[in-house]
């Protein structure tokens, strides 16, 4: 053969190489079995929402969350209630419904919760929109913060599950309509401060008429709500902690007050940037969303639109809701996970570094099983505890009037579920789903439920009871929690990110107040390790930035580490399965 010949097959065959997917390293372990077990647990109240939705503040309610209300080890239950316009005006509802899991720790398989809001103290009335965890007054119980239209509410735990209403002496009422709430310690004093994002002015007495404007109110030809289009924007709130119990806003002072007023939903912060300081991200229906980088003196900057986290990535404004961080490829960075309105698809911006992001929704195949979908609540998760992220996505229309309109997707929508390729892209594997009911959802809490190492999802259904997806991996890979509890830092460790070393994967996650679709997950971080049984090494860098390094620890416990004093405590997993 002539030797130009081989000489482009050789060219031919690295350009190959170059292009190639990586190979796993190792096989795919088995989608796991997710089971709906609510009704029979005790996950019985159901979200207040009107039929028809006629007006935008009936359509975006709600967030879920998990939080530890007793210190006992075992997550409880938080969902907003909701309300709607008739029953707002008569006084609303209830904000939330706490439930306390009361599980057999003789029995896990039997998990059982019981609704203990009149009790707990957990009486406000409103209009519930979002939820977000943490401690604010650093005593060692965790809190809880409800955004709503109308007015928002922070609950101070007493111990025991028991709560005291401390808004108005703490100065974090809000009001408006207040959706999205996420905690951190910006300025690294040791207290969380706290964000809250708003969407639109909406007047309870003068609510704009059904289907009135052609623009606004129409969707493929049909009358429905108006809004958020056509209708003024609120301005965003950040409430620094003041130490005392009371909180100062200082939106405006510190650059994320949004002027423009666009709308906002769902907010995380996160280091994008691995400076150690916490930055934040802020979803915006109909408008450019916000990347705060903190320039570490009380202020931030938005670089979305320099860095490529604002638009998609032919720079069209999108339907923001539901907002993630994660490392889905073990680069040592944050990546960021958008959910959006229908004909939009999900957005994952890929951290290319040096404050630049890179929009791979197509290339990473997200897009096309998100396209059709309103999708709301979300997060990169590891399912099967292999040691790569996936993701799981809720979806739900806004209009129950397009159920009426053929060829496009219905009010209520199916659960996507991506499996991580280990290679830049995702498998649609949603059809192992494929036996859970249609439903139109908002937020989504991940978390481990029964504390055997498989995160599980608790989910708003609209209008109807929340789902409770247990996780029934039979995989025999190795895993681990970390129960983070600060000293100098906040005493929930909001903030905090742990990396973790095992065989050949590093990888990374930070606690947060506060994510999803306005909705809280687990404030413990899990790591699935894979054939790993041992962490080589586990590095937690506090939210102060001091660090501690811990060696060769072994896996398949839930540890409890206090800053400065390392493991306190450790609960042994369940054992794997043998296969």
């Amino acid at each position: 053969m002539h030797q130009s010949v081989w000489i482009a097959i050789l060219l031919a065959a690295f350009a190959s190489a170059q292009t190639a997917p990586a190979k796993p390293e190792t096989a795919f372990p088995p989608v796991p079995r997710f089971e709906d077990i609510a009704q029979q647990a005790g996950l019985t109240v159901p979200h207040v929402s009107s039929v028809d939705k006629k007006y935008v503040v009936e359509s975006m309610s709600g967030g879920v969350g998990l939080i530890d209300c007793d210190n006992d080890g075992k997550l409880d239950i938080i969902t907003v209630n909701g309300s709607s316009v008739e029953r707002y005006r008569k006084g609303g509802d209830p904000m939330i419904t706490l439930y306390h899991q009361d599980t057999d720790p003789g029995d896990p398989k039997k998990i059982k919760f019981s609704d203990i809001t009149k009790e707990a103290g957990l009486t406000h009335k409103g209009w519930g929109m979002g939820v977000a965890v943490a401690d604010y007054d650093n005593d060692g119980l965790q809190d809880i913060y409800v955004t709503g239209f109308g007015g928002n509410v922070l609950y101070h735990n007493l111990g025991n599950c028991k709560f005291e209403d401390v808004t108005e002496n703490a100065g974090v009422g809000g009001g408006g309509f207040s959706t999205g709430a996420a905690w951190a310690d910006y300025d690294r004093d040791g207290r969380v401060d706290l964000f809250v994002s708003r969407y639109v002015h909406v007047d309870i007495d003068h609510l704009p008429e059904f289907g009135n404007d052609p623009r606004f109110c129409r969707f493929k030809g049909v009358l429905v709500q108006c809004g958020p289009w056509g209708m003024p924007g609120e301005s965003d709130l950040l409430y620094h902690n003041k130490g005392d119990g009371t909180f100062e806003e200082v939106s405006k002072k510190a650059g994320v007050d949004d002027p423009n007023h666009y709308y906002g939903l769902g907010a995380t912060w996160g280091d994008y940037d691995n400076d150690g300081w916490p930055d934040l991200y802020v979803a915006n229906d109909a408008g450019p969303n916000f990347l705060y980088h903190n320039n570490h003196d009380g202020t931030f900057e938005d670089i979305g639109l320099l860095s490529g986290v604002a638009l998609s990535g032919d720079g069209q404004e999108q339907g923001s809701m539901g907002v993630a961080w994660g490392d889905y490829l073990h680069e040592g960075r944050l990546s960021m996970l958008v959910t959006n309105f229908t004909e939009q698809g999900s957005t994952l911006y890929h951290n290319l570094g040096k404050d630049s992001f890179a929009d791979v929704s197509a290339r990473s195949k997200i897009l096309k099983p998100t396209y059709p979908l309103v999708s709301w609540g979300t997060s990169f998760f590891d399912m099967d505890n292999d040691g790569w992220l996936d993701i799981f996505i809720a979806s739900g229309h806004v209009y129950p009037q397009v159920d009426t309109i053929s060829g496009t997707a219905n009010y209520r929508q199916p659960l996507v579920l991506l499996r991580n390729h280990r290679d830049g892209t995702f498998d649609d594997v949603s059809a192992t789903l494929a036996d859970l009911p249609l439903k139109s959802r908002r937020g989504v809490a991940f978390g481990d439920i029964n504390n055997d190492g498989n995160v599980d999802m608790v989910i708003l259904n609209v209008g109807e009871p929340p789902s409770l997806l247990i996780n029934h991996n039979d995989s025999p890979n190795h895993r681990v929690l970390f129960k983070l509890v600060g000293t100098k830092s906040n005493k929930a460790a909001i903030g905090a990110r742990v990396t973790v070393k095992a065989g050949f994967l590093v990888q990374l996650d930070e606690v947060r107040g506060g994510a999803s679709y306005i909705s809280q997950n687990d404030l413990r971080l899990h790591f699935g390790l894979g054939a790993s049984d041992t962490m080589s090494e586990v590095t937690i860098r506090w939210p102060n930035g001091r660090t501690e390094v811990l060696r060769n620890v072994p896996a398949d416990f839930i540890y409890t580490i206090v800053e400065g004093q390392g493991i306190a405590r450790k609960a042994a997993l369940p054992t794997l399965p043998q296969h």
